[in-house]
């Protein structure tokens, strides 16, 4: 007996410490850079072909995986950099920092096969997200030639633009104010200079762009469509660089450089426009310019320790005459803190504020108007990287809002006109959230998490009392809606909660390897908005006024589901990503008839909840690799909005029946390409085509006192024509070799080149010689050539 209780033991101890052996592992960790500016490198992959383990680095460059002891082959790859292999001997914990080179920079090209390069798309169970380098983004031909960020992704299945001509951008048939737009973590609320001609983000400072149309961590919140994430450059921290670009209306100029070699960098660029300089020469008393400013610190303050200082600053003027001007823009400023508690635990801390503000000088009447939104931020963020298959990102933040609807005050203070103030109004949203990654076995991929918001809307503030608690009334005798009058008012104090909300906000994605090349994906979202854009358009314009929800007004409720099939193609020289979508809003505005949205202190009399669905099938198929390569986008969707009414007497906004939403795009279908003909020569093509846009054509016309007045009918039963339009570029680079000293490229584009005259809108008027109706088409757009120098030394 004895024997056999000696031979057990012996048993166990041999198997136990074999088990032990087999369960040591260690963390390896560090950050990824380029090599020439020290600027980490958000995404990138470190990928170890033995064991077939992966991750990427975050959004500050750090990565960690934790795997058994071992000798190993290190992959490290990020898109336009040369891939480079190391062999890491781990045994005890080790932190590696890895530098990559651009490819441009590669004398002799290096080329090391790596399955992880390209396949990132197949593994990883996010799903429905768009990521653009800014290298392809620059290859694209705009309009006046300079890079456009937002135009880009337009290019991109499931988006639209808002119309011709406009800012904002719509993402699987949602409201353009549906979109969480972030700058370095801070809100933009307004995208566009000059009316949508150009972006907000100057090109130069931006290091990385990230769409989100579903599939959305639980980390961000909000808004109830979709979210793009861009970071700016942290500066070059090893040399002073300059570069800039000379373009036909606008120019912009960059400058980095270390404070600190290796440890420190800041970054300082800039942008105008200058085309109002014209028009004064030729008489012109009206005007239109922009400039911007973008600015950044980055320190290291040792190992474990990073800070960061960024900010943006934008203005927009728009005179016409002596009549009025007006001005608008942002400004944002944030400053953060990486901590690194151990290899295993990343924190980045966040101070953030961001404005947006509108003015108005009106000179004819002697008045000036002046609104804005502001909003402070709080948020701590975490990365725990527990093991190689599972990692955990949580969270909290804390957002105050201050809403001024709007101003008006005389411009001359001994006019004798008294200022009058719309209601300001304030609110508080906290939240909390905790996302975890987990990969199942060699083939199973899972990410879920849940976001748990709040939402208060603050006093101090008077707040209307109706009959009924309705805001809106129906007319039974005339069929319509009208707004109700308010029996007393109910005063908050400063601070005092006038309304509250909470949510649940589960987001999951789950992927499923088929092979090493094919993979399907499924994912669900609901994510809740608390502010709405008070607007009768379709896209965004600096008149538009964000107000909270409160009593009458009520937080959009998105839930959407997702599913996909993701293959690559000849060893990723191409890949294939397939989606189909469904998602649903509830609590989505919709207007009265005649709705009054200027200047309304009172804005419940003239908006009611409705709900809104969309879905849709996305085809994305990509060239990766080779001379040529882009990618060809095809969407096909649907994008429906009702307001039923809330009693049976009542036929609520169209008769209470669905009606295409401002941007349903049944068919989107766009094509993009970059030919690299010589080292001298790349050329560059895109072309858009999408469904008319949704209108109300009137369906006949009365007199009324002489005068002809057109009637509509159901709302948004007609389209604007088609959109469409060519544009091809060419980049030529008179010393391609030239890697040091100054170094430059001519960008020659075509905006439409076959000049289609796309519709921003069509309008009716009755012709004052024959007086007959008639529609008249305003077109914003020809053809517009562009030419650019852009430099850097």
């Amino acid at each position: 007996m004895n024997k056999i209780q000696s031979t057990l033991l012996m048993f166990l101890i041999v198997v136990s410490s074999a088990f032990a052996q087999e369960q040591k592992k260690f963390t390896l960790s560090g950050t990824i850079t380029d090599t020439r500016s020290n600027e980490t490198l958000i995404g990138a992959s470190i990928f170890l072909p033995e064991i077939k383990a992966g991750t990427t680095t975050n959004e500050y460059g750090f990565y960690s995986i934790t795997i058994p002891e071992g000798t190993y082959k290190v992959n490290i790859s990020y898109l336009g950099y040369v891939i480079q292999e190391q062999t890491v001997d781990l045994r005890q914990n080790t932190k590696n920092n890895f530098t990559l080179t651009p490819e441009e920079e590669q004398l002799e090209e290096v080329v090391i096969e790596s399955d992880e390069r390209k396949a990132t798309n197949i593994r990883k169970a996010e799903m429905s997200v768009n990521k653009l380098s800014m290298a392809t983004i620059k290859k694209m031909p705009v309009v006046m030639g300079e890079t456009d960020v937002l135009k880009s992704i337009l290019m991109l299945p499931g988006v639209t633009n808002a119309g011709e001509g406009a800012s904002g951008f719509n993402v699987r048939g949602g409201a353009a104010d549906q979109n969480l737009i972030l700058l370095d973590e801070a809100s933009i609320f307004n995208s566009s200079h000059l009316f949508g001609f150009f972006s907000v983000f100057n090109p130069d400072a931006i290091k990385d762009m990230k769409l989100y149309k579903g599939g959305i961590p639980a980390r961000y919140g909000g808004r109830a469509s979709s979210v793009l994430d861009i970071y700016q450059k942290d500066g070059n921290s090893k040399d002073f660089h300059m570069n800039g670009g000379i373009g036909l209306i606008s120019s912009r100029l960059l400058a980095e450089g270390p404070i600190v070699k290796d440890r420190g960098s800041f970054l300082i660029g800039g942008r105008a426009s200058y085309m109002h300089l014209f028009m004064t020469l030729s008489d012109n008393q009206n005007s239109a310019y922009f400039y911007d400013l973008n600015a950044k610190l980055s320190y290291k303050l040792n190992a474990n320790n990073s800070l960061y200082i960024s900010s943006y600053f934008g203005r927009d003027v728009f005179s016409i005459a002596d009549s009025f001007e007006n001005t608008y823009g942002n400004a944002t400023f944030n400053m953060r803190w990486n901590h690194l508690f151990s290899d295993k635990l990343f924190s980045n801390l966040s101070l953030i504020y961001s404005d947006f503000y509108y003015g108005l000088d009106l000179d004819f009447l002697g008045l000036k108007w002046n609104s804005s939104i502001k909003n402070y931020n709080l948020k701590y963020d975490f990365k725990n990287y527990i093991s190689d298959d599972f990692r955990l990102h949580y969270g909290a933040n804390a957002i105050y809002y201050d809403f001024n609807p709007g101003k008006v005050e005389p411009i001359d203070e001994y006019s004798g006109i008294n200022p009058d103030q719309l209601q300001k109004k304030k609110a508080f949203e906290p939240a909390i959230y905790i996302d975890a990654e987990h990969d199942l076995g060699k083939r199973f991929s899972l990410s879920y998490g849940l976001r748990y918001s709040l939402f208060y809307r603050l006093g101090t503030s008077d707040i209307n009392v109706y009959t009924n608690n309705q805001a809106v009334v129906f007319n039974r005798d005339l069929q319509i809606y009208e707004k109700a009058k308010p029996i007393g008012s109910v005063h908050y104090g400063k601070n005092e909660t006038v309304a509250d909300f909470s949510n649940f906000e589960p987001r999951a994605a789950l992927s499923f390897l088929l092979d090493d090349n094919q993979s399907v994906k499924a994912s669900y979202n609901r994510l809740v908005q608390y502010l709405q854009l008070i607007s009768n358009t379709a896209s965004p314009t600096p008149l538009d006024v964000w107000t909270p929800s409160d009593n009458f007004i009520k937080p959009q409720k998105m839930d959407q589901y997702a599913i996909g099939y993701f293959r690559n193609f000849k060893d990723n020289e191409y890949s294939l990503e397939v989606e189909s979508f469904y998602k649903t809003v509830k609590n989505r505005l919709d207007y009265i008839d005649g709705a009054d949205l200027i200047a309304n202190d009172a804005i419940e009399q003239v908006v009611l909840n409705g709900e809104m669905r969309a879905y849709g099938l996305e085809v994305l198929l990509r060239k990766n690799e080779g001379r040529l390569n882009g990618w060809i986008a095809y969407t096909l969707s649907k994008s429906e909005q009702r307001t039923p009414g809330r009693t049976w007497f009542e036929t609520g906004i169209n008769n209470g029946q669905w009606y295409s939403t401002g941007y349903d795009k049944t068919h989107n279908l766009a094509v993009t390409g970059s030919y690299k003909y010589t080292d001298k020569w790349t050329f560059g093509a895109n072309f858009a085509l999408q469904t008319g846009q949704p209108v109300t054509y009137p369906d006949g016309s009365y007199q009324y006192q002489g005068i002809t007045v057109a009637n509509y009918g159901l709302r948004n039963e007609d389209r604007l024509p088609a959109y469409h339009h060519l544009d091809i570029s060419a980049t030529f680079v008179p010393k391609p070799s030239k890697k040091k000293g100054w170094q430059s490229e001519w960008v020659f584009s075509i905006y439409n080149i076959y000049n289609r005259q796309n519709s921003a809108y069509i309008s009716f008027r009755q012709n004052v010689q024959n007086s007959y109706n008639e529609a008249v088409r305003l077109s914003i757009f020809g053809i517009v050539p562009g030419v650019s120098y852009n430099f850097k030394f």
